[in-house]
């Protein structure tokens, strides 16, 4: 019934489904533990129900993330905190938008994911269970978090140069005033490039701790996780709204869609995902954040001229 090359293949023995569900509730596997372990006995096959897995993560969350931000488009009241209130996108706008993403993931993003299993087991990316510890997941999913932002930096700031701009990213500047639907409406070149920021990172990661034992090893249960959350960030980021509430007000260094929406606004600088550490250091901020540097460089100068002078 089960794959006996699977790493939960210690768990089904010769009994039917039902008596393996009722044998991991006695065990000391937590809900989520238990539920992870059904799933991969349930299908027998680790490579499609890795597949499956990552292919209904994606759509669920990025589709289930992107529907109450166009609920909200769809409500007055918030548009008081509407970053750019005079650009409500339409119904046929955001149908049309999130038509091409999903065709976008069936033709680019459907096959990588479908073949992740076998990477997994050559990196030694664990499924079994337990799942390591919170303690472990969040410090890997923070390392993930940094990396990316850098990585998303560097490409994307290329991505307005020249040719990369007008062949390959002007197709995500297609709205000025974003959307959550519109968060990987982009070109597949864009898509792989950017993309490797999120899955290419746990691949490095997962490679390096097969030759630095101490490094803990990764779980794609972890990998799930950090997927999940990236992609909460970037269709946050792309929902046009700054409320009182966002995460940027409590977490100074977060970029956001206040942030995120300058970009598109003004179609150069904050170039960054998820931090605004980058766009800082480089000075490659925009809008209001860039109006409020180059006053404060300006003082400065100034501040500095009259000193000399005395």
């Amino acid at each position: 019934m089960f794959n006996e090359t699977s790493s939960l293949a210690y768990l089904s023995s010769a009994y039917t489904f039902p008596q393996i569900l009722q044998d991991l509730k006695s065990t000391d596997l937590n809900y989520m533990e238990s539920l992870w372990a059904s799933w991969y006995i349930y299908f027998g096959n680790d490579i499609f129900a890795t597949g499956l897995l990552f292919f209904l993560t994606h759509e669920l969350m990025y589709f289930g993330r992107c529907i109450p931000w166009f609920i909200i488009d769809r409500i007055p009241y918030f548009n008081q905190w509407k970053i750019q209130p005079t650009k409500i996108p339409s119904n046929k706008e955001q149908w049309e938008c999130c038509k091409l993403v999903f065709k976008q993931h069936l033709l680019v993003e459907a096959l990588p994911i479908w073949l992740f299993h076998p990477l997994c087991s050559q990196l030694s990316i664990s499924i079994s269970v337990p799942f390591p510890s919170w303690k472990i997941m969040l410090a890997q999913i923070s390392f993930f978090f940094f990396v990316e932002d850098i990585w998303h930096y560097t490409f994307h700031r290329i991505f307005h140069y020249g040719i990369f701009y007008k062949y390959v990213h002007k197709q995500h500047h297609r709205y000025a005033a974003p959307f959550g639907f519109a968060a990987e409406y982009a070109h597949p070149i864009e898509v792989m490039a950017l993309g490797f920021g999120t899955v290419g990172f746990p691949i490095v990661y997962a490679y390096t701790a097969l030759s630095h034992k101490q490094l803990p090893p990764l779980h794609l249960f972890t990998i799930c996780i950090w997927i999940t959350l990236r992609l909460f960030q970037a269709v946050d980021s792309h929902s046009g709204y700054d409320f009182p509430w966002s995460l940027n007000k409590f977490v100074p260094f977060w970029a956001g869609a206040e942030h995120h929406d300058e970009h598109h606004h003004f179609f150069i600088g904050n170039y960054a995902s998820s931090f605004r550490w980058c766009d800082a250091i480089m000075k490659t901020e925009c809008g209001m954040l860039a109006k409020q540097r180059r006053e404060m460089m300006s003082q400065r100068k100034a501040e500095s001229k009259y000193r000399k002078r005395d």
